[in-house]
């Protein structure tokens, strides 16, 4: 017995370990179906089938997992490449400065990068969001991607987890944006703009300019299980065309913000 014993354990050390392979999750934006670009118009949104351009479409995606073919959760370990991914979170940029999208940046990024131990994998699970212990940090000392303050509210709410903003057009066929229309100017009644912005609400602190302490009463970040996803053949697809389905995307709610973003009383 003693010596069988000696023998499995000189075989268990001999074992080598599991590799790790690389594995790449590609995301695509798509408009009711249509691929995104910024220098297109898409025709039919929302309740009063309403023309639009795009003038941004950028998110964070966190925490994903590949299940194994055991129902095993397996994180993926994103690499670490100082531009896109910190962490477990990354930055989906499917915008590229051009047509509509003047506010935006030229960098475009549609892929999670990553290892996992070699496998059968087929399913996907990732958040929508920055977890609570990145999301209320200074955005101006803050790592790649993560020192983009176009996404950044305040420290008190944290990033805009989405941040997908289009504009109804003009009958002349330009976008109010690409007229010179900031945010700003888009609050009230006018088609000027509509903004699809999510992120954590009624966050303890006593200032904007304040982190809190603990977790948000809303944080907000959204759950996505893809159990059809097979590494290697799919493709993640984002489309808020159904999202905006039920909403006249060239009205305004009187003393609102524009569009549809998180919202909720503060707490103090």
């Amino acid at each position: 017995m003693k010596r069988f014993l000696l023998a499995a354990t000189a075989a268990l050390v001999a074992s080598p370990a599991l590799a790790d392979m690389n594995v790449e999750i590609p995301f695509a934006a798509e408009i009711a179906g249509a691929p995104f670009a910024c220098t297109d118009s898409y025709t039919g949104l929302g309740s009063a089938e309403t023309e639009v351009q795009f003038l941004d479409f950028r998110l964070f995606v966190s925490s994903a997992n590949l299940i194994a073919a055991d129902g095993t959760r397996v994180p993926v370990e994103l690499d670490q490449d100082g531009a896109w991914q910190i962490e477990n979170i990354a930055l989906l940029d499917f915008e590229d400065s051009t047509g509509s999208c003047a506010n935006g940046t030229p960098q475009v990024n549609t892929t999670l990068r990553g290892t996992v131990p070699e496998g059968d994998y087929r399913g996907l699970e990732f958040e929508v969001g920055v977890p609570f212990d990145w999301n209320h940090g200074d955005p101006t000392t803050a790592p790649a991607p993560l020192n983009l303050t176009a996404m950044f509210w305040n420290w008190r709410g944290g990033y805009k987890f989405v941040k997908i903003e289009f504009s109804p057009t003009t009958p002349s066929g330009l976008s109010m944006a690409a007229e010179g229309h900031s945010e700003d100017a888009t609050h009230g009644q006018g088609p000027r703009g509509w903004m699809l912005h999510l992120g954590s609400t009624q966050c303890a602190a006593p200032e904007a300019t304040t982190p809190p302490a603990e977790a948000c009463a809303n944080p907000n970040r959204v759950a996505v299980a893809l159990p059809d996803f097979v590494p290697g053949e799919s493709t993640v697809v984002i489309d808020p065309a159904v999202v905006v389905g039920g909403a006249d995307l060239t009205q305004n709610t009187a003393e609102t913000s524009p569009g549809c973003m998180s919202g909720g009383r503060r707490i103090r």
